[in-house]
């Protein structure tokens, strides 16, 4: 991955400090429900303030309609940042304008404002240049902090940083860093894990994934659309039939790059996905006609624990069988755990991010146990298809 400047390569006593994040997290009659982005974004704060910056927090929340909605405002945040960086953070009712100008002027050396959502100004998603302009006549320098939203080419992301010198904050460093290490420069052999429903839904990812790792097992859903394009008998289970000659078109690139499919061998299975229910252990050829596949069998979750062993480097995206519901969670946890205990030892990166994922790492109590795992959701998606991150591409101009 191309170099890109860092918080360490910029002066930043007495300097306003742009600092894009995203603090679009979950709440509930007003109150913050998961504090993860906010404790992850404190630590660039907080060195900024430590080294004399006047910060600015730029970011959106929710899906507002171009205009100011009590629904939508950062405002009830202030107390759970203010906590999360161990001192008083400012207000502003608008990001652009006399507000948020008043705001930025009052600040002085290590202190912080917060400024309203930037998605109440329709400039925030058309990426406006005079919308970037406004936002950057507040600042002296820029550090976008928030990967979660770099793929997209808003003016907070993309125009803003072309607009002033432009760092990456230490999330997005992370990031990237993590990233880059686990498959622009990976340590090889390279294993993909891959779960999910739908296979429709990860094309541009499999078809990428099959170029860049030597391993790639596929679970979850997705799974039974491949093994109806082998011709076995799959029951009742979720699959995407209308998919098999594409599931045969990846499973051939797979080939031509040398890149093994790892498919189940045995499964799990129940007439219905419910809580507590007994399920069938079978060989994945003898699926009975009225059974549902809901998760890998524990000879497949066995195997995939054993691969890990063999692998230096393992990306994961999706969970393996239906996790939220026990007894379905056991091949996720079985290879979570053994993913973990690879990285404790030394012997395994192991870089999760996208959609459940995270959920799945936690609900097998290893998410703070591996390399990295990314709460960037479609961002991280998109990075493992192989697109160009708008917010990334614009940390690389300088």
């Amino acid at each position: 991955m191309p170099g890109f400047k860092t918080l360490d390569d910029l002066a930043v006593r007495s300097k306003r400090v742009l600092v894009r994040a995203d603090l679009n997290v979950p709440m509930k009659d007003g109150k913050v429900t998961d504090l993860t982005r906010i404790d992850r974004l404190a630590p660039t704060l907080t060195e900024l303030a430590a080294k004399g910056a006047r910060v600015v927090v730029l970011s959106h929340f929710g899906r507002p309609k171009g205009g100011p909605d009590a629904a939508n405002s950062l405002k009830p945040l202030l107390g759970p940042l203010a906590k999360a960086v161990g001192r008083p953070v400012a207000f502003a009712g608008d990001c652009i304008g006399p507000q948020a100008e008043s705001a930025v002027a009052a600040l002085k050396d290590g202190e912080i404002a917060l400024l309203e959502n930037l998605r109440f100004h329709k400039g925030e998603e058309a990426n406006d240049p005079s919308f970037a302009d406004a936002l950057a006549r507040l600042g002296d320098l820029y550090v976008d902090d928030a990967f979660s939203a770099a793929h997209r080419a808003h003016a907070s992301i993309d125009a803003l940083a072309k607009r002033l010198p432009a760092a990456a904050g230490r999330l997005m460093q992370a990031e990237l860093e993590a990233l880059s290490k686990a498959l622009d420069h990976p340590a090889r052999p390279v294993v993909a894990i891959v779960g999910g429903a739908k296979v429709s839904t990860k094309l541009d990812l499999l078809g990428n994934l099959v170029g860049k790792v030597d391993v790639l097992a596929i679970g979850g859903g997705m799974a039974n659309t491949f093994l109806v394009a082998q011709g076995i008998a799959i029951g009742r289970s979720l699959a995407e039939r209308d998919m098999a000659e594409t599931a045969n078109d990846i499973l051939a690139k797979a080939r031509a790059k040398k890149c093994r499919i790892v498919l189940p061998i045995d499964a799990m299975t129940a007439p219905m996905l419910t809580e507590g229910m007994v399920p069938w252990t079978v060989p994945i050829e003898a699926v009975p006609p009225d059974q549902m596949i809901l998760d890998l069998g524990p000879k497949s979750a066995a195997a995939l624990a054993r691969l890990l062993a063999e692998c230096r480097t393992l990306v994961w995206n999706g969970p393996l069988g239906a996790f939220e519901t026990k007894p379905f969670d056991a091949a996720t946890v079985t290879v979570a755990r053994a993913a973990a205990e690879l990285t404790r030892a030394g012997k395994l990166t192991s870089v999760g991010g996208g959609g459940d994922t995270v959920a799945a790492l936690a609900a097998a109590g290893v998410e703070d146990q591996f390399s990295y795992v990314s709460t960037a959701g479609g961002a991280f998606l998109e990075w493992l298809e192989g697109k160009t991150l708008p917010g990334v591409a614009a940390l690389m101009q300088g």
